[in-house]
């Protein structure tokens, strides 16, 4: 009797030539288009409409203000794990909402064209645009998530890299040169309108593979997403990894402009190696480091791509080393820099889906990208003083040194040979249960221990910016610390509003780190989407 024989499974490159042809793939590619089409609005075409029109600068300023909602975007987004619109689903549901949000916006603005002196409306709606904006960026980030197998990962984030840079220059410098010609009222309505086509890409995208249940209350919606991940081995590891990986690149980044103005190149040859050359050099990385991942395995991808963006600082040394504006030298330095740090954000996002969990997918993946956007809030004023301390050739070699952190805790959770990781249950050792006050109220002291640290840092950060800024001053945190209690903008009071947010957050996560490390939350962490997972974390989760 002869044993069938298995079919072989198909390799490499037949997965991902059938991820570029799947219908998934091409709906997140295509959704991530309109992700950029209202940031483009915000961040350049508002501002270049406002001030063409001779409002005062100072205002002008005050509409960047809109852009908070992306930096909180994290608060809201349980809402939308938890509650699920009538029509579409979950996810499709949220994104079809915000669209249609999005689309009236971009009329009204239409309608404020020809009465520009009503600037409380213009700066009203820039904000409505923003929170639709981020809402819908919540929505389409789950649904990536949850609709995309692991073999079209690599592929989709590539292209949604790709669409999203698309959509920033058609809502952005399309738009302007546009404005000079049919004038704002009607390229406002072109930019709403073009919502119709994304809502027709949202009807016929497909609903994911697995029905993940929503989380029953707006507390599970809360707590549950930080308890599932945590319990996960080497939790703590790989956050951090999020947080350093791409640090070093972000340091490099934060001051490329003024270093190639000491270095004495002019203003085109900046725009050409920064825009040109680095949008497309960026966009190339994105799409090959995705097909790269699929071909390789993520873990591969994370080790090779991880050790070509460390390195790739070396081009700017060897540019502060020339002595001179060397034109071939620069935008080499600056094509490869930039092309290695896109090959890195390829693999990164993949895994940034796979570590996000299908039932909290909202959740998980907003507080997942804010941690990784962090360093580079920081990077500006680390990198200054490094500078200014060292020197540009001294301050290039450090980086190198800066990327190894975020390497060794790549080791921590996915060994180096390792093709794809594999996240599992914490294994802890027996310790009694804390009862929900004990667990809150240690949440509460570390959220307040986190809440300090973050208002001394931000006081030094802005009290070193003040030093390098102002001629003759010192470091004066005293007088950093004064202007952050005592807030006297709109500004002011958002950043300290940012504080407290990350203190919230941060309690949150010291109170699920807690109930973790007691064995809560082993059935989360196996996701929700198994009935067994789901019957497990019912009679293991503990809530504060």
């Amino acid at each position: 009797m002869t044993t069938p024989t298995q079919p072989k499974p198909p390799g490499a490159l037949m997965n991902l030539w059938r991820a570029l042809r799947s219908w998934r793939t091409a709906s997140v590619a295509l959704l991530s288009f309109s992700s950029g089409l209202p940031l483009g609005l915000v961040w350049y075409s508002i501002p270049d409409w406002m001030r063409s029109i001779g409002v005062d600068i100072r205002i002008v300023g005050l509409f960047t203000l809109a852009q908070a909602p992306w930096a909180f975007k994290v608060l809201w987004s349980p809402l939308m794990d938890r509650y699920v619109p009538p029509f579409w689903g979950r996810r499709r549901g949220w994104m079809a909402v915000t669209q249609i949000a999005l689309g009236a916006i971009g009329l009204l603005f239409a309608g404020v064209g020809r009465h520009p002196d009503a600037l409380w409306v213009v700066g009203a709606l820039a904000l409505a645009v923003a929170l639709a904006s981020a809402s819908q960026d919540i929505a389409i980030d789950a649904y990536a998530v949850e609709v995309l197998r692991d073999d079209e990962q690599g592929a989709a984030v590539g292209a949604r890299v790709a669409l999203y840079r698309a959509a920033l220059v058609v809502s952005g410098g399309a738009a302007i040169t546009a404005a000079g010609r049919l004038g704002w009222p009607a390229v406002n309505v072109i930019l709403g309108l073009l919502y119709l086509p994304v809502l027709l890409i949202t009807w016929k995208a497909p609903e994911p593979e697995e029905c993940t249940p929503a989380p029953a209350t707006l507390r599970d919606a809360v707590w549950h997403p930080f308890l599932g991940f945590l319990a996960r081995h080497r939790a703590i590891e790989i956050l951090a990894f999020v947080f350093l990986y791409k640090f070093a690149d972000q340091l490099t980044q934060a001051l490329t402009r003024p270093f190639l103005i000491d270095m004495g190149y002019n203003a085109d040859h900046r725009g050409i190696a920064l825009a040109t050359v680095g949008m497309f050099a960026t966009i190339i990385g994105a799409l090959v480091g995705g097909w790269i991942t699929t071909l390789i395995g993520l873990g591969h991808a994370l080790w090779v791509f991880g050790f070509l963006q460390i390195f790739s600082n070396l081009g700017y040394y060897f540019v502060s080393l020339a002595g001179g504006p060397v034109l071939p030298l620069m935008y080499g330095a600056a094509a490869f820099e930039l092309l290695t740090g896109g090959l890195g954000t390829g693999a990164f996002s993949v895994l940034l889906l796979r570590m996000t969990q299908k039932r909290f997918s909202a959740t998980q993946y907003a507080l997942f990208s804010s941690l990784f956007a962090l360093p580079r809030l920081l990077a500006g004023p680390i990198a200054g003083v490094a500078v200014d301390a060292m020197g540009w050739s001294n301050f290039f070699l450090s980086t190198l040194a800066v990327g190894i952190p975020g390497m060794v805790m790549l080791a921590r959770f996915v060994p180096m040979g390792t093709r794809e990781p594999v996240f599992t249950v914490e294994d802890v050792a027996p310790r009694p249960p804390l009862g929900a006050a004990q667990i809150a109220l240690r949440g509460a002291a570390g959220g307040l221990i986190v809440g300090a640290i973050g208002f001394l840092l931000d006081a030094a950060l802005f009290a070193v910016k003040t030093m390098r800024e102002t001629k003759g001053a010192g470091f004066d945190l005293g007088a950093a610390l004064g202007r952050l209690a005592h807030p006297a903008s709109i500004a002011d009071w958002l950043e300290l509003g940012g504080i407290a947010a990350f203190a919230v957050i941060s309690g949150l996560f010291v109170a699920a780190l807690t109930a973790a490390r007691r064995g809560a939350g082993r059935g989360l962490a196996l996701d929700g989407s198994d009935p067994a997972a789901r019957a497990l974390a019912d009679s293991t989760s503990e809530e504060p």
